[in-house]
């Protein structure tokens, strides 16, 4: 039997209950996030890089390690975000290796006008769900996301 022309066939998945609709989930996820980032002419990666820097600066190595990038690609898209005057490196007092990465002004601004359009696109995601609905599925989300042990990026981000 063929899958809907707008549906892409899913790898088998050997029996594991729930998977196939956790994997399409994932990939909504992510097509929803790469249009939102796309409206905002950046990449959802630099999306995820100034939502991440909300609460202050981070070092260089702590944003590589929370986005998943090796520090030679970290570089190169904290290169492309200073160009575009959305993020500043700085020095850190006390020690001339390391740097900190954090929003300018205009970073804060694209990174609050990305955020909450992300948010609206993802809450529209869940327009089919009632409220208790919603509620569980938040709670079982964070229940999974919490027990797999995932990155602070992806935990709390």
């Amino acid at each position: 039997m063929s899958e809907p022309a707008d549906h892409a066939p899913s790898c088998p998945l050997g029996g594991t209950t729930g998977l196939p609709a956790l994997v399409d989930l994932s990939l909504l996820i992510r097509a929803t996030v790469g249009g939102v980032a796309e409206r905002h002419e950046l990449t959802a990666t630099q999306g995820r890089l100034l939502c991440l820097l909300e609460h202050g600066p981070l070092r260089m190595a702590d944003l590589a390690q929370r986005l998943g990038v090796e520090k030679a690609a970290l570089t190169g898209l904290v290169d492309r975000a200073e160009r575009r005057a959305l993020v500043e490196r700085r020095a850190v007092p006390g020690d001339r290796r390391a740097t900190h990465v954090s929003l300018t002004s205009r970073g804060a601004t694209a990174m609050t006008s990305f955020h909450a359009d992300v948010a609206d696109a993802l809450d529209a995601m869940l327009g089919t769900l009632g409220p208790e609905e919603r509620e569980a599925f938040r709670r079982m989300a964070r229940v999974v996301v919490d027990g797999a042990g995932a990155p602070a990026a992806v935990a709390h981000g």
